[in-house]
């Protein structure tokens, strides 16, 4: 992380993408585990904790700037909530881990096309000035 203001963004993308790397991790997870005897999925809670940092100010910029980075990131959960619909427990759902991996690499891709455009833009500042 950097500490400047000119950074705040990068630092918030940095975040993103570190929540969204832990959850191919667990949803990886997910996956292996499908045949597994009572095995739950797990998930990674980010988008809570992120809506709360960048939430209820001014302005974007605002938020951005005031957002406490310590307690910007994922946490790792087990869903107990989805019902298992078969007989060992498990709750996995092969098709759906499936779709929410595609889903979260197309996020974790898209945020750090995010940063490199953000550099992009920075350098471009300091070129014209």
């Amino acid at each position: 992380m950097v500490s400047t203001g000119a950074f705040n963004y990068i630092n918030v993308l940095g975040k993103a993408a570190d929540a969204s790397w832990t959850r191919n991790g667990v949803i990886s997870n997910n996956i292996v585990n499908v045949d597994t005897p009572g095995y739950k999925r797990k998930d990674v809670d980010f988008e809570v904790y992120l809506k709360g940092a960048v939430s209820g100010g001014i302005s974007l910029d605002d938020d951005v700037a005031g957002a406490d980075l310590e307690v910007l990131s994922g946490t790792t959960y087990t869903d107990y909530r989805t019902a298992s619909y078969r007989l060992d427990g498990n709750n996995v759902d092969i098709d759906t881990e499936n779709a929410e991996l595609a889903k979260n690499q197309m996020k974790y891709y898209t945020m750090l096309d995010s940063v490199s455009q953000e550099f992009t833009r920075l350098k471009s500042v300091m070129k014209t000035s």
